[in-house]
């Protein structure tokens, strides 16, 4: 960590998955899972720390899984990123509670719920402390969130994207299937995509290594961990050139 707990970054992108806000759940929304990431990033932002948040939708529904039950990918999709807006919202909530201003911006028009996606907008709020809450995506379908993560990162110039999951680090197999599975401290964008490790989708991980933005992934359930990240900590693994 750095000396006095200091930030090493200026400006960060936390990616969240959907299944992470359900808890112990089977579906929906933990109110106590969202209260503690609200209040791992209120941590953060009081370190004046630029924070901005991709949400996933999977607690709610996936437009993939969707498609494999008879609805059209398309629409599923664009289920899928509805459902991403509401856990944005809720989150948005959560932060508010907790004397966060936070922006929720939406890449499908939905103003009277969010403001829309606008790049500039998004910088602006973040200058002036704001939270930021990507939500729907990139607003297209057949993109995942995680492609969203890396690209609304790039598009905010944050110095690293933070992917919080639910087990504590990169795996070199799913560690719940695989009992010889190796937590992998540092690799390369190159090996992530060569060896296939399940960490973000293809797209996500070319972006990051094309603009040189580390990804930090860590479990986001050990409280603390957000800012021992921001910090400098070596926590979980980290995916860099």
């Amino acid at each position: 960590m750095t000396e006095g707990g200091k930030p090493a970054f200026s400006r960060v992108l936390v990616k969240l998955s959907g299944e992470a806000l359900m808890g112990s759940q089977s579906f929906g929304i933990d109110e106590k899972v969202v209260s503690a990431i609200a209040d791992e990033i209120r941590g953060v932002h009081a370190l004046g720390v630029g924070i901005a948040v991709v949400v996933g939708g999977g607690n709610i529904i996936r437009g993939l899984a969707a498609s494999h039950r008879g609805i059209d990918r398309v629409t599923g999709d664009y289920m899928g990123m509805l459902a991403t807006v509401i856990n944005g919202l809720a989150l948005q909530d959560a932060l508010e509670k907790r004397g966060v201003p936070t922006r929720v911006q939406t890449a499908i028009d939905i103003r009277e719920v969010a403001e829309p996606f606008i790049r500039r907008r998004a910088l602006r709020h973040l200058e002036k402390g704001r939270a930021v809450i990507f939500a729907a995506g990139t607003g297209n379908p057949y993109f995942t969130t995680d492609s969203a993560a890396a690209l609304r990162a790039n598009e905010i110039h944050a110095d690293i994207l933070l992917k919080a999951t639910k087990v504590d680090g990169l795996y070199s197999a799913d560690p719940r299937k695989d009992p010889n599975a190796v937590l992998l401290r540092e690799v390369t964008y190159q090996e992530v995509i060569e060896k296939g490790l399940e960490v973000m989708d293809t797209a996500a991980i070319s972006l990051c290594r094309d603009n040189s933005i580390p990804i930090a992934i860590f479990d986001m359930m050990t409280p603390g961990n957000i800012q021992r990240v921001v910090c400098g900590e070596r926590v979980g693994s980290i995916v860099r050139a």
